[in-house]
């Protein structure tokens, strides 16, 4: 083995002179090696093992650049693993001219004083096919300690150039070449000096002319730490900035951003700028939903995190940041902000005054009052046209939000947890049975007079909901039937019971007719106000001798502390002032299109007292704010297949309210959905409670900017939620979804694509058709921090695809810190298995980025994670995954393509961690086990 050391000069280490194992070979017959020969060997035979194992010897402590000289003339891209001691990362070795010209492939490294390993392996995940001439070793400038690192002065390898062919740069030039001829090469490495260990933000000036938004791969001292999303720019002319937050010890560094295999690319890179970042604090402005010209900034320093929000001169800007309180009132809110000016300020929905923002210099703080209510709140700055950055939001004693599903109002009691006299269900997934469709697959039937099923209160309550089934009726018309509530002994009343929603049969889209069989959809839900009880008190759900049905499944209990009704706003236009009548069965619709037309040319609130009001037809709603007294007490309620809010413009509130539909089956043509058509820009949906109409929120073309917060969607018959075709920047956030008839929550880019969505923060139960979570299609959306649980039929928790025949994958989907529980289902159509997350490529190929972290599967029904079918799957990318229990295998791959995954365990999965047939590459890096 040779040992050169290596000087501040470059030292060359020929591999005809380094060790050699697994079938390497020295060689001489093609020219232009340098040494006395070269090394072959790296041959499809030889795949696992063929190694060349350089021993380098560091002068000092720092960076080096390893630069390997090698032959590639397959005609493409191939790869190796380089291994620096014990750590090992993926080389790509672009195809040369031939197999007699050579080329180089640089890698910075860190390397302590002292004896290092360097070998190049052509490892079970690599192409190989190559042959390796030299190695040099070179210590990497010493770096400087910026802030501002110009891109054009940097380290450019793997076809990364230096240009000037789009104005707008900063210092000589901008760097290019990250295109698809060098993908999985191109690289600028920047040497950085950090002179105060600690976290400091990385902001990368760059244009992406594009129209999607693209990736690189950040890496730190050879260390890949994450894919970075370049959302477009205007034009090619056009420069702006991504910041990532990173920690650094004090010393020289190498940072480099790098076109890997599993990035989109196709960026030019400007410029760098290092600066300490001040940790992230409380209410990090750069977090909360923005819309309306509100964007992220990274170029004032001082701010905390990683982060400012910016945009507030341009009027309908806007920041919604969402927390959570113990109890209502007033609170003071603080704004860490810098410059000047006026903000407007709402809360939950409502107008709560201004913030100002006084002159001064630096990062400053400045607090005014808001109204809260206890649980979810939302506290909206707008823009008023002035100049101001705001860095954080914090409203004084606020509350942690769950760490990831939605945060609720009430506490979930599981029946089989409870203490019954009833019957606990062996749990089944079995479909077409009522476990299947049971929130943890368990349920207590009571099938005899006196069985019950009680709870023990964990909290204050005032209001339950009941998720239960009873019988439906031999013509499919449904009955209802009381159920008896007891607190702490003594009867409070009967609950009505009614089979009218639940019970479908046949085939899809199913109907009410029992002669076709196949029964399913055996849920349904009734809520009730019960009085105030303490913790410690204990519900019981008893079937005396006057409930009537022959059983009673009862799946689980929800309660919770209702507030009391709400007021109306200043000002507001009430619809009883138009006409509405409430609780009397009157026909409401004209009164309320007629307030809510009158508050459009008003300026003013609309407003739902307590009650319930019938509407026979879709209630059209544009610059309008509608509220309630809360959905406990605002009732709109729907007649047969018709009624609901129909969005056709912007600047729509709709709060505090339920929207009950009187749907009974699946019409896609003949129902109307809750909530539909284009919310426009600046829109705003809270905390309403939607049940029993075709879907809950179908938002369509032409919506930018709505979000969608608080809000429970039960029972629908098709989609709780449908982000749809020509859509942008739309959120659903801290809401829950259950028992829906198709995907709970959806994204489907028929047409034209949704674009930069994301759901976040929810909870979806029990879809029993369809999956937890699907998008289809569409460009640069995100599933983060949900929890999804209990699929019944045909679908997975999560599934990101190309089914449907949707506008194709672009920009990056991002999948990151989600929760999957008993996910995963059957699809009878097919005879097909489908995993808990599943990757579909149907009816196009997957060629953009999409990004898997931080996903916990648990009890899989089948497959943990699937990949499918028909077309092939590339840039995905897993990292901290853990698949804990799985019907069959923990990874299944039915489709061509490659993936990254590191971190990633598998653990109790019935037919073993991985079915791969079809040869499908998995680029295995650190961390990964049990496949």
């Amino acid at each position: 083995m040779s040992t050169v050391p290596a000087h501040a000069a470059t030292t060359r280490l020929e591999a005809e002179s380094a060790s050699l194992s697994g079938g390497t070979v020295v060689e001489t017959d093609h020219t232009g090696y340098s040494g006395s020969g070269f090394v072959g060997g790296f041959t499809d035979g030889h795949r696992g093992t063929a190694r060349t194992t350089f021993a380098v010897s560091a002068a000092s402590a720092g960076s080096y650049t390893l630069a390997l000289g090698y032959a590639n003339g397959t005609g493409s891209s191939r790869t190796l693993t380089l291994t620096v001691d014990s750590t090992a990362q993926q080389i790509s070795l672009p195809a040369t001219a031939s197999w007699d010209s050579w080329g180089s492939a640089s890698v910075a490294v860190p390397l302590g004083a002292g004896a290092h390993s360097v070998s190049y392996t052509f490892g079970s995940g690599d192409s190989g096919n190559v042959n390796l001439d030299r190695l040099d070793v070179t210590p990497s400038a010493t770096g400087q300690a910026g802030p501002l690192f110009e891109a054009e002065n940097a380290t450019l390898s793997g076809g990364a150039v230096v240009a000037t062919d789009h104005p707008g740069y900063s210092g000589t030039g901008f760097v290019g070449g990250y295109t698809d001829g060098n993908k999985g090469a191109a690289r600028t490495s920047f040497a950085v000096k950090v002179t105060t260990a600690g976290p400091q933000s990385l902001a990368l000036r760059y244009a992406n002319g594009t129209g999607a938004a693209m990736t690189l791969s950040l890496y730190v001292d050879s260390v890949r730490q994450r894919q970075v999303s370049l959302p477009a720019s205007a034009n090619w002319d056009t420069w702006t900035s991504a910041t990532e937050s990173v920690t650094l010890t004090a010393g020289d560094h190498t940072v480099a951003y790098a076109f890997d295999s599993t990035d989109s690319g196709n960026v030019n890179l400007d410029s760098l700028t290092v600066t300490a970042s001040v940790p992230a604090g409380p209410g990090e402005a750069e977090a909360a939903f923005l819309s309306g010209g509100a964007t992220v900034g990274a170029t004032t320093a001082g701010y905390t995190g990683p982060g400012y929000v910016t945009g507030f001169a341009t009027t309908g800007a806007r920041l919604v940041r969402t927390f959570a309180m113990a109890s209502a009132g007033t609170a003071t809110a603080t704004i860490r902000f810098s410059g000047a000016g006026t903000l407007a300020v709402s809360a939950n929905g409502r107008d709560a005054g201004t913030a100002s923002l006084p002159a001064g210099t630096g990062w400053r703080t400045a607090t005014f009052s808001v109204p809260v209510r206890a649980g979810v709140n939302t506290l909206q700055l707008a823009g008023t046209g002035s100049d101001v950055l705001v860095d954080s939001v914090v409203v004084a004693n606020e509350t942690a939000l769950a760490a990831r599903g939605a945060t609720t109002p009430y506490t979930e009691y599981e029946a089989e947890a409870g203490s019954t006299t009833g019957t606990v269900l062996a749990a089944d997934r079995t479909f077409h049975t009522v476990q299947a469709e049971s929130s943890g697959r368990r349920a207590v039937r009571l099938g005899a007079t006196g069985q019950s099923v009680s709870f023990s209160l964990t909290k204050p309550t005032n209001a339950v909901t009941l998720r239960f089934s009873i019988p439906d009726t031999a013509d499919g018309a449904g009955q209802t039937a009381p159920l008896a509530l007891y607190a702490n002994g003594t009867k409070i009343r009967d609950l009505s019971l009614t089979s009218n929603y639940s019970w479908v049969y046949g085939a899809y889209p199913y109907t009410n007719a029992p002669s076709q069989g196949s029964p399913h959809r055996f849920y349904d839900e009734t809520r009730a106000q019960i009085g105030d009880w303490p913790a410690g008190t204990v519900l019981k759900l008893q079937k005396d001798a006057s409930s009537t049905a022959a059983y009673y499944d009862v799946d689980l209990l929800d309660a919770e502390q209702a507030p009391a009704a709400a007021t109306a706003p200043a000002g507001a236009l009430s619809i009883t002032s138009y006409g509405a009548v409430p609780d009397n069965g009157s026909d409401a619709t004209g009164a309320i299109n007629a307030a809510i037309a009158a508050g459009a040319a008003q300026n003013k609130p609309v407003w739902i007292p307590v009650g319930t009001f019938r509407i026979t037809s879709k209630i059209n709603v544009a610059n309008a704010r509608v509220y309630g007294a809360g959905p406990w007490y605002s009732v709109i309620q729907g007649t047969g297949p018709r009624g609901g809010f129909f969005g056709t413009g912007s600047n729509v509130t709709l709060a505090d309210f339920a929207i009950f539909g009187d749907v009974r089956i699946r019409d896609d043509n003949g129902s109307d959905g809750a909530l539909d058509g284009n919310f426009g820009t600046g829109s705003l949906i809270q905390n309403l409670w939607i049940e029993h109409t075709k879907v809950g929120l179908w938002t369509d073309s032409g919506t930018n900017g709505l979000y969608v917060v608080g809000t429970r969607i039960r029972d629908t018959f098709a989609d709780g939620v449908n982000i749809h075709a020509n859509v942008a920047n739309v959120r659903v956030d801290q809401s829950m979804v259950r028992n829906t008839g198709d995907d709970g929550l959806a994204m489907f880019s028929e047409g034209s694509a949704v674009t930069g969505s994301a759901y976040t923060f929810n909870t979806v139960q029990s879809p029993a058709l369809a999956n937890g979570i699907g998008i289809f299609g569409g460009s640069g959306n995100r599933v983060e921090d949900n929890i999804v649980s209990d699929n019944v039929e045909a679908g997975s928790g999560i599934t990101v695809g190309t089914r449907f025949n949707p506008v194709p994958l672009s920009g990056t989907t991002s999948i990151r810190r989600n929760t999957l529980v008993r996910t995963g289902s059957f699809e009878h159509n097919w005879n097909s298995a489908i995993g808990g997350l599943w990757i579909y490529a149907d009816s196009a190929p997957i060629a953009a980025p999409i990004v898997v972290e931080d996903l916990t599967l648990t009890d899989n029904t089948y497959q943990g994670v699937l990949l499918s079918f028909q077309k092939s799957i590339t840039q995905l990318s897993f990292d901290r995954v853990t698949i804990a229990g799985a019907g069959t295998y923990g990874i299944e791959t039915n489709a061509t393509g490659s993936a990254s995954i590191a971190h990633t365990t598998v653990t109790g999965a019935t037919s073993g961690g991985l079915l791969n047939d079809g040869g499908y590459t998995l680029v295995r890096g650190a961390g990964n086990s049990g496949f």
